[in-house]
């Protein structure tokens, strides 16, 4: 996650190379395609080869994707798109595989549990890897020198990552069986319902701050995001450690329900900010319903499919987030652009739209 989190500076590589928003947003979407054709193949590779495999394999790929970014010189060829695919499918893989070892090793009614710990590395991760960032690049202009050092450290990180899978995998839980049946049939047998539109629309609510909030600062004057994101990692990673137990006791069904409304509620605590201060109860409430929602609905979808073709259960749950990025997105735009043109206040009628 410190590797990935260095990545979040990925639009000065975009802009350094001469491409506007535009093309950032047409390179990070079709990497998201990419990601989301490869979860099915990620989930039946994980389930036949097993965990330890498809976790290094994808980190080989991820440090490979990662240096392969130092001789792309243009934004125009595809070149670029080749390794944003390659890149988003090494995460995809990495995520699945490291989770869908973790519940192989749980016991089912704990499951969301342990997910929910493994998830607090990440907000850690987030952390370092903002703070590494600010690091390599300081305070002056970005140069392809930064940029540079920016893949290299990434990768180095990737590298460390790997030996660390090897690590945690030298007991690797599997389960074996005679026969594949057909994917289908699978999804048919086992899918979790209406967990998948859950899972597409905390895709969409947990993606927004990525995207939005800093253009909604923006549009209101503010000069940054500092406070929403150093806010928004400490309150995940703390309500996380204060719930891991929550869906064990309370069942995931309620857990999921606590998260929705945390959520629905932080959209709508951005319509009266006016202040950076003021950013901070939409930051703690959508870190909370992060911290919530993602390993309960990661375990409650995944559980329902038999040990032995957890993985693709669980990379199906993964796929319905990155479906939510995929559609909720342009979707967002789509609600400001349109509020605009019809004379309604964008913003807050987005939040509104995203609450509901």
């Amino acid at each position: 996650m410190v590797a990935v989190s260095l990545l979040f500076r990925y639009a000065d590589f975009i802009h350094y190379l001469g491409g506007t928003e535009l093309n950032l947003g047409w390179i990070v979407g079709i990497g998201m395609i990419g990601s989301l054709l490869m979860r099915m193949a990620q989930g039946r590779g994980i389930d036949q080869f097993g965990p330890r495999f498809v976790w290094v394999l994808s980190n080989c790929l991820f440090v490979v994707s990662l240096l392969a970014h130092l001789v792309v010189s243009n934004v125009d060829g595809p070149a670029i798109y080749i390794v944003r695919i390659a890149f988003n499918t090494s995460v995809a893989g990495i995520f699945g595989a490291s989770i869908t070892n973790i519940s192989l090793r749980a016991p089912t009614h704990r499951l969301a549990e342990v997910l929910g710990t493994l998830g607090t590395s990440g907000f850690l991760g987030m952390m370092l890897g903002t703070l590494l960032g600010d690091r390599l690049f300081g305070a002056g202009p970005i140069g392809w020198e930064d940029l540079r050092h920016m893949f290299i450290a990434a990768a180095c990180l990737g590298t460390a990552s790997m030996g660390f899978a090897l690590l945690a995998t030298r007991e690797e839980v599997r389960h074996t069986r005679r026969h594949n049946p057909p994917m289908l049939w699978l999804l048919r047998r086992y899918h979790p319902g209406r967990l998948l539109l859950i899972g597409i629309m905390m895709g969409v609510g947990l993606g927004m701050p990525q995207i939005f909030v800093r253009a909604f600062t923006a549009d209101i004057g503010l000069p940054g995001i500092a406070v929403f994101f150093w806010i928004y990692a400490p309150a995940a990673f703390v309500a996380r450690m204060a719930t891991r137990q929550l869906p064990d006791r309370i069942g995931v069904r309620p857990t999921i329900i606590i998260g929705l409304i945390c959520l629905s509620l932080g959209c709508l605590t951005f319509i009266p900010v006016t202040r950076n201060i003021e950013l901070i109860p939409s930051a703690v409430l959508i870190g909370v319903a992060h911290a919530m929602l993602f390993p309960a609905v990661i375990a409650g979808g995944s559980t329902g499919f038999p040990g032995r073709y957890r993985g693709l259960g669980t990379t199906l749950m993964l796929a319905c987030f990155d479906l939510g990025n995929l559609l909720g997105m342009p979707a967002l735009g789509g609600v400001i652009h349109m509020s605009k043109r019809l004379g309604l206040p964008s913003y807050p009628t987005m939040f509104i739209s995203l609450s509901t």
